[in-house]
């Protein structure tokens, strides 16, 4: 279940900003609070590396969601930062086992690519699944040596 004291970040670039504002409202009607980090239209063409730069700053022990066109160039941007694991995800079994496997903490997704029913499921998957631990601790641990 998803921890409704956990709070999620969340940024888009022009062309995610309409999944974000879904993806928002979606997780504020199940009582989660997000924090929007922008970007805050898709009138204006927005650089995807300077939301994805944002976000990853500001994450402590939260969530976040990612989201650019494809999901690429956020995520590549996102993994730039010292204990970030962010996964791009375009189905709900990527979204368990990045959390499972690999202890994801940001969670990235192509507004070009995933549907919003989709897309919905796949963020839910993401916040529900718990990391695995075991034999996966040692091997997130060399991610940052």
């Amino acid at each position: 279940m998803i921890n409704l004291a956990q709070k999620v970040l969340i940024a888009s670039d022009h062309a995610g900003f309409s999944l974000k504002k879904i993806i928002i409202s979606e997780l504020n009607g199940l009582g989660i609070a997000t924090f929007d980090l922008g970007c805050n239209s898709t009138e204006e063409s927005v650089d995807y590396p300077d939301f994805a730069h944002e976000l990853s700053k500001k994450l402590k022990n939260e969530f976040g969601i990612l989201i650019c066109g494809s999901g690429i160039g956020i995520s590549i941007a996102a993994n730039r930062h010292k204990n970030v694991r962010a996964a791009l995800c375009h189905n709900i079994k990527c979204a368990k086992l990045a959390r499972l496997h690999n202890n994801a903490n940001v969670i990235c997704l192509g507004a070009r690519l995933v549907k919003e029913k989709p897309a919905l499921a796949i963020v839910k998957a993401f916040l529900n699944t718990k990391f695995e631990g075991g034999r996966h601790e040692r091997r997130v641990a060399k991610i940052n040596p």
